[in-house]
C-alpha cells in the first residue's frame, strides 16, 4: 500500500467562514499517483471543521444560519469563562474534523454537487492547515 500525505495551508476570516478546497483535495488525489483507495481530509485543530455541501451562495448562506441557530454564541457555556468560544468548539464537536472519499482510477469520487469545505468556528481569523492524505495502490 502506497501512503502520499500534504498539507493545505491558507488564511480565514473568522467565525464561519467557509472555504471550499476541493480542486486542492482533487489535485493532490492525482498528484499522488494512487490508483485506487482512500483520501482522509483532515483539520488538525478543535475550532475546525470539515464538510461536504453544495457550493451554492444561498445553501451556504442557510447552512451559517443553520448552524447559529443550533448552537447560539453565547448560551451561557461554561467553557465561555475561560475565551468565550465555547460555541466554536460545540459546532467543531457536532461538525466533525475530517471526512473520508474513495479514490477510484486515480480520482476523488463525490456527488456532482458535494464540494469539500473547512469551516472556520473560531471567533477570530486564523491561519489553517489541512491535512489530505491518500492511501491506496
Amino acid at each position: 500500500m502506497k501512503v502520499h500525505t500534504e498539507e493545505l495551508r491558507f488564511s480565514t476570516k473568522g467565525e464561519i467562514d467557509l472555504v471550499d478546497i476541493t480542486s486542492e483535495v482533487e489535485r493532490v488525489v492525482e498528484e499522488s499517483g494512487i490508483g485506487n483507495g482512500q483520501v482522509l481530509v483532515f483539520v488538525p485543530g478543535a475550532t475546525g471543521a470539515i464538510i461536504t455541501i453544495e457550493h451554492e451562495s444561498g445553501l451556504l448562506e442557510d447552512f451559517k444560519r443553520a448552524l447559529k441557530e443550533l448552537i447560539p454564541k453565547g448560551a451561557g457555556y461554561l467553557h465561555d469563562r475561560i475565551d468565550d468560544n465555547a460555541h466554536s468548539h460545540l459546532r467543531a464537536s457536532l461538525l466533525g474534523a475530517s471526512e473520508c472519499f474513495p479514490v477510484v482510477d486515480g480520482r476523488l469520487v463525490r456527488g456532482t454537487w458535494q464540494q469539500i469545505f473547512f469551516v472556520e468556528l473560531d471567533v477570530r481569523p486564523r491561519y489553517r492547515r489541512v491535512v489530505v492524505q491518500v492511501m491506496g495502490e
